[in-house]
């Protein structure tokens, strides 16, 4: 997909669907708002430089530019790719007051925006790597 969230047509799947086109932990994280095992999914140690995309849509999410160790496990970045890219909503689940991070494209659950994250922006983006895709910039056209 080479437009952004902002431009792109809004993609809407039935439940059935999302399982044809997305693995069984893949639906768990971006339909169910499940979240894997710190240190297991993929991207988490991912230094390339490339962009990160929705697993379920392939909407352009981050740029590896933003990326940062935060040591949490999971893929951390400071700032989203465009404004549109990702949407923000109140999540109160487990007891607790977060912020969940969405696809702007689709939907799927990504993960949580944090504000303890490195400048310029001050946040951590704190997403699932089985939500995301990755291409190298020598793969990115």
């Amino acid at each position: 997909m080479s437009t952004t969230a902002e431009t792109a047509t809004k993609v809407t799947k039935s439940d059935a669907e999302w399982r044809e086109s997305l693995t069984p932990e893949q639906f768990h994280v971006l339909r169910q708002h499940g979240t894997e095992r710190p240190f297991t999914g993929p991207h988490w140690d991912e230094k390339r430089a490339g962009m990160f995309s929705c697993a379920a849509c392939d909407a352009p999410l981050f740029s590896s530019e933003t990326k940062f160790e935060s040591g949490t496990g999971w893929p951390s970045f400071f700032k989203p790719l465009d404004a549109g890219a990702v949407i923000e909503h109140e999540d109160r689940s487990f007891f607790m007051r977060r912020t969940e991070v969405r696809c702007g494209c689709c939907d799927g659950h990504l993960g949580h925006v944090f504000n303890d994250g490195p400048r310029p922006s001050g946040l951590r983006y704190c997403m699932n790597g089985v939500a995301l895709k990755f291409a190298a910039q020598s793969e990115a056209t």
